[in-house]
């Protein structure tokens, strides 16, 4: 007849077989101590971790309240990961504070021996997460910065994620300012991310230099390490600053600042973080140099639709209007002569529109006008939405160099006006803008003129419409 195994001996294995089962740090540890306290009867058991930094675990308890103190036996076998010491078991309350036995400790043994093994399999298993995770994560930001289109959404991206995979309290992006410092462009944060930008590096600040020479930055306490000098330090414990390099360029710096008191980035975790800013870097470049090449064939379908319409349809529209005036004065046209004025007029002001088109066509869409041609163009375009209708947008005269800034601004904040009282009056149709210089005044003074025109109800000409003059000495 087989013998049943002893009681201890079955527990025993149940508690190895819970511990070599689970995969998560964290399950193994718990595991461990619940199994300890099951084999010897402990009415507490605790895993005390050698160095918390390491894991971000201090300490694994079983569950229920302390037992009474006072002379309760204690005992203590320790666990080794490899050659290195992982922890120590601590267990006490035995019932009636009966000691522990030779027995116990054997036990206790046997499934340190296992939790080692076991400890070491969930690290290796956690570290393969991690690794998954960081190049899931720098894959998806490649993926996103090369299909979306603003610089300003591409930072905001890599900073979002970085701060996901880091357990960051912020991910933080720094670029070189003029005067030789490094400020924040850009901050994801779950609590206030505003408060943070245009904080500055000051120059002369020790962790500057590496930071300009690429060199990673590690920082165990942002509120206290003297290296830093932002004023939003206080609020950080631990941190990683890391270069955004590509080709041998700094686009900038990746910081990833976990909060006060917050755990110690792991040396995984700091070359992990490493290589995705190096990842995300490349995909920065490459997003710019794709964004660079869109504009490049913006503009050159631009100026090729500007040389079509100069080449073709202005010098057209010119040469009918010559027909129309040479039909205009032959004998016998006197029938028709109102008729062709009228149309060698809208020739006229559709060759000054195509004009002003060709002008507009020539200008970076992305980029903000510099002459008041530009600006003027950029006003009516803007103001298109509000009034239902693009305004017709005509100059005379050169008015880009003729016209200094001062009176500039002046005839734009007039335009702003005129274009905000059509706005405001209904049924509005047309709306005609011209600038013109030299515009003289009565006393015979050379000037800038501003006539803006637009029909609508209510107007004090009802039915032929309003007009808006302002002139200005140049």
């Amino acid at each position: 007849m087989t013998a049943r195994p002893a009681p201890r001996l079955t527990r025993l294995l149940e508690a190895l077989l819970g511990v070599g089962t689970a995969l998560d740090l964290r399950g193994v540890l718990q595991h461990i101590v619940d199994g300890a306290a099951e084999l010897t009867g402990a009415g507490r058991a605790a895993l005390v971790v050698a160095d918390p930094g390491e894991s971000g675990l201090a300490e694994i308890r079983t569950p229920g309240p302390d037992p009474v103190p006072g002379a309760a036996p204690l005992l203590r076998v320790p666990i080794h990961v490899r050659d290195e010491e992982f922890g120590e078991l601590r267990l006490t309350g035995r019932p009636g504070a009966a000691p522990f036995t030779v027995e116990d400790e054997q036990l206790l043994r046997v499934l340190a021996a296992q939790a080692g093994v076991s400890i070491g399999n969930a690290r290796l298993y956690e570290t393969a997460r991690q690794r998954e995770r960081w190049i899931e994560g720098a894959a998806a930001v490649t993926t996103a910065l090369l299909t979306e289109e603003g610089a300003g959404d591409a930072l905001t991206t890599v900073a979002e994620r970085a701060r996901l995979l880091a357990g960051a309290s912020a991910g933080v992006i720094l670029h070189p300012t003029a005067e030789g410092g490094m400020a924040i462009v850009t901050a994801s944060s779950p609590d206030d991310p505003d408060g943070m930008l245009g904080a500055t590096i000051t120059p002369g600040s020790p962790v500057l230099e590496q930071l300009l020479g690429g060199e990673p930055v590690f920082i165990e306490d942002s509120a206290t390490d003297p290296r830093m000098t932002t004023h939003v330090r206080h609020r950080f414990g631990p941190s990683m600053m890391l270069p955004l390099q590509a080709g041998g360029r700094l686009i900038g710096t990746l910081a990833l600042p976990r909060r006060r008191g917050g755990r110690p980035y792991t040396d995984l975790e700091r070359l992990l973080a490493t290589q995705f800013a190096s990842q995300a870097a490349l995909a920065l470049a490459l997003a710019d140099a794709r964004r660079g090449r869109e504009r490049l064939a913006v503009y050159e379908d631009r100026d090729r639709i500007a040389r079509d319409l100069h080449d073709l349809v202005v010098q057209r529209l010119f040469a009918t209007g010559m027909m129309l005036e040479s039909t205009r004065r032959r004998p016998g046209a006197d029938d028709v002569r109102d008729i062709l004025g009228r149309a060698v007029d809208e020739l006229r002001s559709t060759v000054r529109e195509v004009r002003t088109t060709i002008f507009a066509l020539q200008q970076p869409p992305a980029d903000p006008p510099t002459g008041l041609r530009g600006r003027v163009l950029r006003e009516t375009a803007s103001a298109a939405a509000r009034l239902g209708v693009a305004p017709s947008t005509h100059f005379a005269g050169a008015v880009d160099t003729r016209v200094p800034d001062r009176v500039a601004d002046r005839l734009l904040t007039a335009l702003r006006d005129a274009l905000a009282d059509a706005s405001a009056r209904p049924g509005v149709s047309r709306v005609e803008v011209a600038v013109e210089t030299p515009a003289r005044s009565p006393e015979g003074r050379d000037g800038v003129r501003l006539r803006v025109v637009y029909d609508g109800e209510g107007g004090p000409e009802e039915g032929r419409g309003t007009t808006v003059t302002w002139w200005a000495p140049l």
